[in-house]
């Protein structure tokens, strides 16, 4: 079974960046940017970097491994948790934004905060847990 990266973007104003997704028939979503390892990707943080690149044309620097979980699909994801400085959504170039059948994506700037992460629906459910409890110890970021 092939592995999935996804990253807790932190934004330089202490946002995070999620993608909102909406199909027809589901009610919306949102998901950390990342994806597929590809056999291609030398490591887990380069098909990250990858990821980032193609779905929001950003370049960010990862921190550290933050969490790691089974999607409904049963793929492990690694989460990373990572910084962002630019981005640009209309630069997008990911295989799955030329596809009509994908549904809406819309990138949403959301505060890095255990409420507004709440009140997101965030699968997998693990992840927006941990997330939500990092947040709330206080421990998501490293102190400087």
């Amino acid at each position: 079974m092939k592995a999935r990266v996804r990253a807790v973007l932190i934004t330089p104003t202490g946002t995070t960046l999620l993608m909102k997704r909406i199909r027809p028939q589901i009610d919306p979503y949102w998901v950390l940017v990342g994806g597929q390892v590809e056999d291609t990707d030398p490591d887990h943080e380069a098909a990250l970097l990858r990821e980032i690149r193609e779905e929001i044309a950003g370049k960010a620097s990862i921190l550290r491994l933050f969490h790691q979980t089974t999607n409904g699909s049963g793929e492990t994801e690694y989460i990373y948790l990572a910084r962002i400085e630019k981005w640009n959504f209309a630069d997008r170039t990911g295989p799955e934004f030329e596809r009509d059948d994908r549904g809406a994506y819309v990138l949403d700037e959301i505060p890095l905060t255990p409420e507004a992460i709440a009140d997101v629906n965030l699968p997998p459910q693990a992840t927006s847990v941990e997330l939500r409890n990092a947040l709330t110890r206080g421990d998501l970021l490293p102190t400087a």
